[in-house]
């Protein structure tokens, strides 16, 4: 597999894997590459080092079964704080960041759904979007 670095028209970095150098150029050519931030499809390989190993050359460590649910805890309040302390406008998202944003509407947090279009819109448009971290699995859904 060759991990590339890439990124979009409006600059949102992020990697791609392939099996072989042939298939990113026809991935791209055929459209089917896209941004996971604001779902262009201008998608471009970015400048990125080698990754050349020594022979001092550490390997990186496996996350442990104790990091991944640090980092599912955290990101498990990261929602609940938001969806605690900030409104939730449903599908009207789009259209009320883009009042806050030009300043129709009162500054506030917000949280709702927008689809990949409206969110590389608002991107495009300088709009500060990102995304929500999934809701936590329930304790009967694992395993």
């Amino acid at each position: 597999m060759i991990k590339y670095a890439l990124v979009c028209e409006h600059e949102h970095g992020f990697e791609g894997w392939f099996s072989v150098s042939a298939d990113f150029e026809d991935q791209q050519s055929r459209g089917l590459l896209e941004c996971p931030v604001c779902a262009s499809r201008a998608v471009r390989k970015a400048i990125m080092a080698p990754a050349v190993r020594g022979t001092k050359a550490q390997a990186q460590p496996e996350p442990t079964a104790e990091m991944r649910q640090m980092m599912m805890q955290a990101m498990g309040e990261m929602r609940r704080h938001v969806e605690e302390n900030f409104d939730y406008v449903g599908d009207s998202f789009a259209d009320e960041a883009r009042a806050i944003h030009e300043g129709r509407s009162e500054d506030r947090g917000i949280y709702g759904e927008a689809t990949p279009v409206q969110v590389r819109d608002l991107a495009r448009d300088g709009v500060r979007v990102a995304p929500l971290p999934p809701k936590p699995p329930e304790k009967r859904e694992i395993n």
